[in-house]
């Protein structure tokens, strides 16, 4: 494994966010947007001005990306809704899953064509009742995938010709061959086997070298894998519970990393009192800018 020459782990903004989730970097703002699911709200901290504006949402919000104009578009529990530029959310305007009482939306991105892929999970009696839609603007619902109890992080390369999808009970990254053009999703292979002893993969991202980063729920670690599959780096946090990642700062250098306390003991709160915050690494990796769904 070779050496990471990443910087320390330090505290980026501190939060009590029970499942804080979906880092998302705007470079015009100088800002980083997240949520958290079970005390739904939207986070929104301008570095400029080291402030951060918190919104309520209608009902639990599992992913957010930006939106091509203002504002952003986020994966509610009930479905795909809108965002304005000061947080608010307009009313859901679709709903892929009104047979499904048991789901919810939880983690989503955009592709480079402007197309909003967000993953469903069980919550309830954790059947694996789970899919994958994919959203061209804002009526062209399709889904790609089926057959999971948590769909999870997702990405593509930089040359847009894989796509990362995590299964997280299953311990798996998959990877599809991508084409942009259409959108459609083929040859479904395990990218990566997740050990017992290292979590849950949870959220992802993937830099400018094509290297994915896979935030380990309860694995204290950030693991990055090269294109190939095999671990380059694994970053350990001081939270046993990280959920995803994100590139930020005006150089894309700065790994942000959302966190959750979420049924954490008194204990363990007192070993990992980050838990519920965004933490930040400097890294000798660049990311890549996010895409905005294109709603028209």
């Amino acid at each position: 494994m070779a050496s990471s020459q990443n910087g320390p782990v330090q505290l980026a903004v501190s939060g009590d966010a029970v499942l804080a989730e979906s880092p998302l970097w705007s470079p015009a703002e100088n800002a980083l947007y997240w949520v958290d699911i079970k005390k739904p709200r939207l986070f929104r901290h301008d570095f400029s001005r080291n402030a951060t504006r918190v919104t309520a949402m209608p009902e639990p919000v599992g992913a957010v990306v930006l939106r091509e104009g203002d504002g952003l578009a986020a994966a509610l529990r009930s479905g795909f809704a809108l965002v304005d530029a000061q947080g608010a959310a307009a009313p859901v305007f679709l709903r892929p899953e009104t047979g499904l009482p048991d789901n919810r939306f939880n983690d989503g991105k955009c592709d480079r064509s402007g197309r909003f892929w967000a993953a469903s999970m069980n919550e309830g009696d954790g059947s694996a009742t789970g899919h994958l839609y994919r959203l061209s603007g804002t009526r062209d619902c399709a889904r790609m995938e089926s057959g999971f109890v948590i769909g999870n992080g997702l990405g593509w390369s930089p040359d847009n010709r894989v796509f990362y999808f995590t299964d997280s009970v299953a311990r798996r990254i998959y990877a599809y061959d991508f084409t942009l053009e259409t959108g459609a999703i083929a040859n479904r292979r395990v990218f990566a086997a997740i050990p017992d002893d290292a979590g849950f993969p949870d959220g992802l991202c993937v830099d400018a070298a094509g290297h994915v980063w896979s935030a380990h729920w309860d694995g204290w670690r950030v693991t990055r894998y090269a294109p190939d599959g095999r671990i380059v780096d694994v970053l350990r946090m001081p939270v046993p519970r990280p959920t995803s990642c994100a590139f930020g700062g005006p150089a894309l250098d700065i790994l942000y990393v959302t966190s959750a306390r979420m049924d954490l003991d008194a204990a363990m709160l007192a070993k990992a009192p980050w838990s519920g915050s965004v933490l930040a690494v400097a890294t000798n990796s660049r990311g890549l800018p996010e895409p905005a769904f294109r709603a028209g």
